[in-house]
């Protein structure tokens, strides 16, 4: 029995030491790939560079630096302005995105302005911040292609499903995003919501016993002052059927210091919080952004990611991956991927369904569980979130099924 049981032992280990390498030579084309994918912490030293550079040009401090307010005042939002940071730009360059800032308003805090290569092209940071010719060179898509103006019972308020709604709460943010699915709203001037607005919001909810889960946002929900904010969130905590209080923001990517001490002592008053922000690639991900989320998960905020789904920017699956893996580094988890929307001026940056489907296919068994978030389309005209996934079940019986692995192997799966 002994001679049988280790010759067993044997060939099982000998079976395992075969898939172990398989699955070894699986990651390798992924770990080259990687090898070329900048992060935020490998770039440390070029953000560094290039922060000094821009606090020069305002005769500032690093103190100023750290201040949430001084970044919104100083947001570059003019050629001029563009031209006198970066005199290698042309003027062509320059008068370019003059020419689209005139039907697609634009700002960028200096923060975000640090983590891009304005040389080039093709920096994710870059496509994501500063306009392109190409947003108006064609007439694809709507404003509101979410028919959020039909899902608005209450001001401020858009509601799209049973048991949940959103309060739009400003127009305002730290950056611009150029994929952005609410450019309608930003107009030439930051507005938060009035007041009267909000309390008639509230009251919707308070009359709508069925709203257990809340979402601020806008806009960015925390570019609210902390007076507002902390007012916003005490009412909705002293609603009893309210049971999940949400904040949409990206102000740890764009806008890191705005997560400080003051506004986390406010968040910690009202559990359970959580915020979903919108990381796109990896060189988001900086040691400024890590300290924002600490500071956040220290005062009880729960913390998910919704990416957008962006041709040029993260559309490859290895940068989706890279992205997801470096999320969970700094404890903020993948929650959705978004395919980006029919927003007018934003054809350049809709990839294909087909595009989407690769993306999950390498990150299903490729990566660990907690780095693939839902696949999400959301339904025109209000429709809501609509997940997509690669194909996995083939046929389906009364006791039997037929799948699909992740590694394409079909196997036959039976139930009682």
């Amino acid at each position: 029995m002994a001679v049988q049981l280790y010759g067993e032992l044997d060939t099982n280990r000998q079976f395992s030491l075969r898939r172990a390498s398989e699955l070894k030579q699986k990651i390798v084309p992924y770990l080259e790939k990687c090898l070329t994918i900048p992060t935020g912490f490998l770039n440390a030293a070029l953000i560094q560079k290039r922060r000094e550079h821009i606090l020069n040009y305002f005769n500032a401090t690093l103190q100023d630096w750290e201040d949430w307010h001084w970044q919104l005042k100083h947001r570059v939002q003019s050629a001029n302005d563009l031209k006198a940071l970066f005199p290698q730009l042309s003027a062509e360059q320059c008068a370019e995105v003059e020419h689209i800032g005139r039907s697609f308003r634009w700002a960028i805090s200096p923060y975000y302005l640090s983590l891009m290569d304005i040389t080039e092209p093709s920096d994710p940071i870059r496509l994501q911040g500063l306009p392109s010719l190409a947003e108006l060179s064609d007439d694809f898509g709507e404003e509101d292609p979410m028919g959020e103006a039909l899902t608005n019972p209450a001001p401020c308020i858009t509601r799209r499903y049973p048991d949940r709604l959103i309060i739009n709460v400003t127009n305002m943010c730290a950056m611009y995003c150029r994929h952005c699915q609410r450019r309608r709203n930003i107009g030439e001037t930051d507005l938060h919501a009035k007041m009267t607005d909000l309390k008639t919001a509230l009251d919707y909810i308070r009359a709508n016993p069925e709203i257990r889960d809340v979402l601020v946002t806008g806009g960015d929900a925390l570019l609210l002052n902390d007076h507002t904010l902390d007012w916003l969130l005490s009412e909705l905590h002293s609603i009893p059927h309210v049971e999940i209080k949400r904040l949409g923001t990206r102000v740890p990517v764009t806008l890191p210091m705005r997560i400080n001490d003051h506004l986390c002592s406010i968040l910690a008053k009202y559990p359970p919080i959580y915020i979903n922000t919108q990381f796109n690639h990896p060189q988001e991900i900086t040691e400024d952004a890590k300290k924002a989320a600490d500071k956040l998960i220290a005062s009880g905020v729960v913390l998910g990611n919704q990416a957008v789904l962006l041709k040029g920017i993260n559309h490859q699956p290895e940068i989706m991956k890279k992205l997801n893996q470096e999320l969970l580094k700094i404890r903020i988890r993948p929650y959705y991927i978004f395919h980006a929307k029919n927003v007018k001026g934003t054809r350049h940056f809709v990839p294909s369904i087909k595009e989407g489907l690769e993306v999950m296919k390498h990150l299903r068994g490729y990566t660990s569980g907690l780095a693939v978030p839902t696949y999400i389309i959301n339904a025109p005209n209000g429709g809501g979130k609509t997940p997509i996934l690669p194909q996995y079940l083939v046929s389906l019986k009364e006791n039997q099924a037929l799948l699909k692995t992740w590694e394409d192997k079909l196997v036959q799966y039976e139930t009682p």
